[in-house]
């Protein structure tokens, strides 16, 4: 029996994870930057291996010759993580909505251009580890690459803290933008509803007002607050101005509800 035992765990034991080829001995990313991206996320990290290889693009690989592998698998279990926890919070926050409606609000959260805004927010490009082909010269695909590696990240959290920090990260993330309003979970014209409610109970015309613009001006991102005759107000954020008062919008109708 003992001998069987040991038989097993030869069997199912993990094979030594392969370092750096030949001639390329140095680590894919140095302590210094592994700790910027701690703060970046707001994690601690306890095993290095899980980040860098959540880091890791096929291409660095190919350019770099480093023996490791892409994280390609880690995506496609941040993914599921990612899925879960949105799923969970849209069930829990919206007990009214159906199926088909959850469905819809849970794929704006999570398609490609909202993983690459969350990932552009912590600057998770500065540690994208690509070859130089990949990182200049893709245009919009340096938006797969950003959506793919957050997804990564989370699953290296995961692995890393379990999944309570995973969600946690998610959290702070990803629903803290559905808060906010800087991400709207439907199609609806907010604006038109308020405007319909206001009049209806006599409050008045919505008044839209910019508190805000921050960024480059190829990248900006504007606050806006809506308020209403009885004091009530909304603030949301958007890439343009439309967006914007559409997410105050939204938010000040959360309130009179």
């Amino acid at each position: 029996m003992e001998q069987l035992r040991h038989f097993i765990a030869r069997l199912f034991r993990r094979p030594a994870r392969p370092g750096p080829a030949a001639g390329d001995d140095s680590h894919p990313l140095d302590r210094e930057r592994l700790r910027e991206l701690e703060r970046r996320i707001e994690y601690r990290i306890r095993t290095e291996d899980h980040f860098v290889r959540a880091l890791l693009h096929r291409s660095y690989l190919q350019h770099k010759r480093f023996a490791g592998s892409s994280n390609e698998r880690m995506e496609f279990l941040g993914d599921s993580i990612l899925n879960l926890i949105v799923g969970e919070y849209l069930y829990n926050h919206y007990p009214r909505a159906e199926e088909g409606d959850l469905t819809k609000m849970r794929s704006r959260l999570v398609n490609r251009k909202a993983l690459a805004a969350y990932a552009k927010a912590i600057g998770l490009a500065d540690f994208i580890l690509t070859s130089p082909s990949a990182s200049s010269g893709l245009g919009k695909g340096q938006d797969t690459i950003a959506a793919d590696t957050f997804e990564a990240i989370i699953a290296a959290i995961y692995l890393d803290g379990g999944f309570d920090e995973a969600r946690r990260f998610v959290e702070r993330r990803v629903l803290s933008a559905v808060k906010s309003g800087a991400v709207l979970t439907a199609d609806d014209n907010y604006k038109s509803m308020l405007l319909e409610y206001a009049q209806a109970n006599g409050l008045g015309i919505p008044r839209y007002t910019i508190v805000l613009e921050e960024g480059p001006d190829h990248d900006r991102t504007f606050t806006v607050e809506v308020s209403l005759t009885d004091g009530r107000r909304g603030r949301g954020k958007g890439k343009n101005k439309k967006e914007a008062e559409q997410a105050a919008a939204a938010r000040a109708l959360e309130h009179l509800s």
